[in-house]
């Protein structure tokens, strides 16, 4: 990245450090880890429910406290995770003549049935 100096016009070259190193990096490689298994969970839930997913990574900088110019940034790595999920299982369900949900029909006519004597005596043919 180069950057002009507003006093002299001079074009200096700042040195550039890959994102991936920061992330590798951040908290000791907590960060690195945390992340790579949040990823293969998501490939994980993809893989299982045949649906599509995503992650999202923030890096949150904040400016130096009391705005002194040589004072650290707090620097933040923040993820989200949008894992499919299984389909919950549906059941099939009619309106009644108020617009309830009931599992039987309403306009199919009802059949009483009675339960037949049970016989335990076998006849010899």
């Amino acid at each position: 990245m180069s950057t002009i100096d507003q006093n002299t016009g001079e074009i200096t070259e700042q040195p550039q450090a890959p994102v991936a190193a920061f992330l590798g990096s951040h908290l000791n490689g907590r960060t690195d880890e945390e992340l790579s298994q949040e990823f293969h969970q998501l490939l994980d839930a993809v893989r299982a429910h045949g649906k599509k997913g995503s992650m999202v990574i923030t890096l949150v900088v904040e400016p130096p406290a009391n705005g002194v110019e040589s004072a650290p940034l707090p620097i933040g790595v923040e993820s989200v995770v949008k894992a499919p999920k299984a389909t919950a299982p549906k059941a099939l369900y009619f309106l009644d003549a108020d617009g309830l949900p009931v599992r039987e029909d309403p306009r199919q006519m009802q059949i009483d049935f009675r339960t037949a004597p049970a016989n335990t005596e076998f006849k010899d043919v």
